[in-house]
């Protein structure tokens, strides 16, 4: 057996995670397992199992052309710093109790040091208009080589000072700028910390006007792109006190965070046509938005067809009167040019004649 990839040693801090890697080849495929031996000079090895610590420890392993191991710990407490091992053996007899293994177990280890987490202060102000979030961090910490703020996954800002303190000022009011900051100081490891702007929902509807058609479906649309996320979400009809959920079976709610949709079954125009209103509450406040929902008859999608028959039929009676009272005309006039030829014949053969009397 041999190694392909073996664990990388790693910082981290109480209350992080750490994942660790192994990966080891032979014929037949060994077997992987994972030990550990802590700081305490009378501390031995122990082997790790998946659930150990009370369920911090997963062990997740594969046997397919290779062989395949991660240890993930979660809330990493001061007592998982340690060396940590990954043995691999492809002997038959390794895990026989009375017989010893002709190949030993091939060992690759790792170092997981736990630093324990400075206590960070986080705190918004605000100022002629202009909110300052600030993060001050207690406690010396002698690495400090800058720092960065971040929303989502934008940063805001960035320094190499190497100050405990450090502080980002947004323009505006919280209403505009509500959300989840950190502010990431760059140590080994990082550590960082949240400024949280939170404020009442700040609902908006996905569109102000919906239509829908008789028998159809109608879906309102309401979100909330505030901090922090909505609790609870409610509807109501025509500044009716009556939650949709409990009126008609014909309403149906889905909320989830902050966003929620309310579909009305089988529209009918008496009933349905009319503003609703969508309320949102987190444990900052409420605040609410209004869909103006209009029901056409079934009947409304044929109005453009049958304009378009109408005119199409007006035009072809037009045509048709036009052409009707040209066609006198145009027989009157092929009957005057059918008559001057023979008038005029009359006159040669008069003129004929007369020359005929005088040569006698």
């Amino acid at each position: 057996a041999g190694f392909i990839k073996s664990p990388l040693s790693q910082k981290r801090l109480t209350q992080d995670s750490v994942e660790l890697y192994c990966e080891a080849i032979g014929n037949p495929i060994p077997e992987i397992q994972w030990w550990f031996e802590g700081n305490d000079p009378n501390e031995t090895y122990a082997q790790l199992w998946d659930g150990a610590r009370q369920d911090r420890v997963k062990i997740n392993a594969t046997y397919n052309l290779h062989s395949t191991s991660t240890i993930y710990i979660a809330n990493l407490t001061s007592d998982d710093s340690g060396m940590y091992e990954c043995r691999a053996s492809n002997d038959p007899d390794r895990n026989h109790l009375s017989k010893s293994p002709k190949v030993k177990w091939i060992r690759s280890q790792a170092n997981v040091f736990v630093i324990e987490r400075p206590d960070i202060k986080a705190y918004v102000t605000e100022d002629s208009g202009k909110l300052v979030l600030t993060c001050n961090m207690s406690g010396p910490y002698s690495a400090i080589k800058g720092h960065k703020w971040i929303h989502g996954i934008k940063v805001l800002q960035e320094d190499e000072t190497d100050g405990a303190l450090t502080s980002y000022t947004i323009e505006g009011e919280k209403e505009e700028h509500s959300g989840m900051y950190e502010c990431v100081y760059k140590t080994d490891p990082e550590i960082r910390g949240q400024v949280n702007i939170s404020v009442a929902p700040q609902v908006a509807a996905y569109k102000k006007s919906e239509h829908g058609n008789e028998g159809d479906t109608g879906v309102l649309i309401c979100k909330n792109p505030s901090f922090p996320p909505v609790t609870t979400w409610s509807w109501y009809k025509n500044g009716q006190g009556v939650d949709l959920k409990n009126a008609s079976g014909r309403y149906i709610i889905k909320s989830s965070g902050n966003k929620t949709e309310l579909r009305i079954l089988k529209l009918n125009i008496e009933e349905d046509t009319g503003d609703y209103r969508c309320n949102a509450t987190n444990s900052y406040g409420s605040g609410d938005a209004t869909v103006n929902l209009r029901v056409r008859s079934r009947l409304a999608a044929l109005w453009p067809f049958l304009g378009i028959v109408a005119e199409v039929l007006v035009l072809v009676t037009i045509i048709f009167i036009y052409e009707k009272r040209r066609k006198p005309d145009e027989v009157l006039d092929d009957d005057d040019g059918g008559s001057a030829p023979l008038k005029s014949n009359a006159t040669n053969h008069k003129d004929k004649n007369v020359r005929q009397r005088n040569a006698n």
